[in-house]
């Protein structure tokens, strides 16, 4: 009897060129993905006299120190960005940099130019590059050791993760996103639930989701502690794919996708863990403290730390930061501004969601709205989502990875409060005494109306 394998087995049988005593697999990596941050990588190659192996399987991306606001660049970022300008250069790399039509957010364009595609190996120097999954692709973070590895040799060592299975099944309810969906185990399962697996998300909710937000879930993967996330690729995959600027063309494509379509977790194989959620359950959902699972949907309140177990200390450290009290409806916590964003919620799809909110309406609060690519830029502009939100006196910038790392003044400010569609809330994580409240992009622009965190699906009802 032929064995059952998992989209894990076949991705990782297909990429490993060898494997020591010790289990640790060597991997061929297609596609390496670099930003500002791998000047460190580019410099060890350099004590070495060493060059890059397959520049050509090698990009550069200007995202995390992209000023989004116009105005002179600091003097530090002004160096990051030419350092890595530089690095290009001298090693044959394509650069997306600030001036490019295809600039932004590595995690953005990556799937936009075909970069990104079903069966791949991708790695870049960020933790969420396991946003790349959503494709069928093995995708996953690396540190600055295993960027200067890869630059060399386009190999990485790795150990096998164990597999976990997540499964939404049935629908989900209108205005309920990928981004409640994340939240949604996260809170349940804790930021360790998923710590040492690769987590494959199925079941019909996942299924029905747009590619957009099969990023999404799969960009929050390590939230949960997982090493990546992975979705099967289909249809919806494969017509996103075709026509993108690096992707197969003509014949190649079509023999790529007979390819994908053996990718897929064979009928019966076997996960060592297994989780399921009904998709019907899940409401928009926001978190309250300085992790992603401190999170509750938006009818909820402030939680008692001592109904929360192990998690209980961390709670009251969080409630402290976050100056909140046991009690209070979530939907009555004041913010201060929005911000929408990311690698996480800075598609097109995204945008929309917000503009259809706020079509026609005034914001309570100021805001930020730095869409994840300039092509994302130019196509929200041309549909007239950017006026929609300049008139709802929100602020329209450029792409970059913006006030979700805090860079270049695009930052909350200490004691001040912000609903944002980012990935993070830790302390400090949006500015020096930030508090975030992470949630989707549609919540955000309800926040942004009411001036406090707010249900937004009767802000939706009658809003095609």
């Amino acid at each position: 009897m032929t064995a059952q394998h998992t989209m894990l087995d076949k991705l990782w049988d297909a990429h490993e060129i060898m494997r020591r005593d010790d289990g640790t697999s060597l991997l061929w990596v297609d596609r390496h993905l670099v930003h500002e941050g791998s000047h460190h990588a580019f410099a060890r190659l350099r004590d070495r006299g060493l060059s890059v192996s397959e520049p050509s399987l090698t990009f550069g991306v200007v995202d995390h120190y992209a000023p989004t606001r116009g105005g002179v660049m600091a003097p530090d970022v002004r160096r990051m960005v030419e350092i890595l300008g530089t690095n290009a250069v001298e090693n044959g790399i394509h650069l997306f940099d600030l001036h490019d039509p295809e600039q932004g957010i590595v995690h953005v364009i990556g799937p936009e130019l075909g970069l990104t595609l079903p069966g791949l190996l991708i790695n870049c120097g960020d933790s969420h590059t396991s946003t790349h999954g959503a494709f069928g692709a093995l995708a996953f973070g690396v540190g600055a050791t295993d960027v200067a590895h890869i630059l060399a040799t386009q190999t990485i060592w790795q150990k096998k993760p164990r597999t976990m299975r997540i499964t939404f099944d049935g629908i989900l309810p209108p205005s309920v996103t990928a981004k409640d969906m994340a939240l949604h185990w996260i809170a349940a399962l804790g930021t360790g639930g998923a710590r040492g697996h690769a987590i494959e998300y199925a079941g019909s909710a996942v299924e029905t989701l747009t590619m957009e937000g099969r990023m999404t879930l799969c960009n929050l993967s390590i939230e949960g502690g997982a090493r990546f996330g992975l979705i099967a690729p289909d249809t919806i995959t494969f017509d996103y794919c075709k026509g993108r600027r690096f992707a197969p063309a003509g014949p190649d494509y079509d023999k790529a996708v007979r390819n994908w379509r053996s990718l897929p977790t064979d009928e019966g194989a076997e996960f060592d863990r297994e989780v399921r959620f009904d998709a019907a359950a899940i409401a928009p959902t926001v978190t309250w403290g300085t992790s992603p699972e401190e999170a509750l949907p938006i009818t909820g309140t402030i939680p008692d730390p001592d109904d929360l177990g192990d998690r209980s200390a961390q709670a009251r450290a969080s409630l402290d930061y976050m100056a909140l009290e046991v009690g209070t409806p979530l939907e009555q916590v004041a913010v201060d501004e929005v911000f929408i964003g990311s690698c996480t919620n800075g598609r097109i799809e995204d945008l929309r969601m917000a503009a259809r909110v706020l079509a026609g309406r005034r914001a309570r609060v100021p805001g930020l709205v730095s869409p994840g690519s300039a092509a994302v830029k130019r196509q929200a502009e041309n549909e007239g989502l950017a006026q929609i939100f300049t008139e709802a006196g929100l602020e329209w910038a450029a792409s970059g990875c913006s006030m979700c790392v805090g860079m270049n003044g695009d930052q909350v400010a200490p004691g001040k409060r912000c609903a944002s569609s980012t990935n993070r809330n830790f302390r400090g994580r949006q500015g020096r005494g930030a508090r975030t409240h992470l949630m989707s992009p549609a919540m955000v622009a309800a926040a942004a109306l009411t001036g406090h965190l707010t249900d937004v699906r009767p802000l939706l009802e009658g809003r095609s």
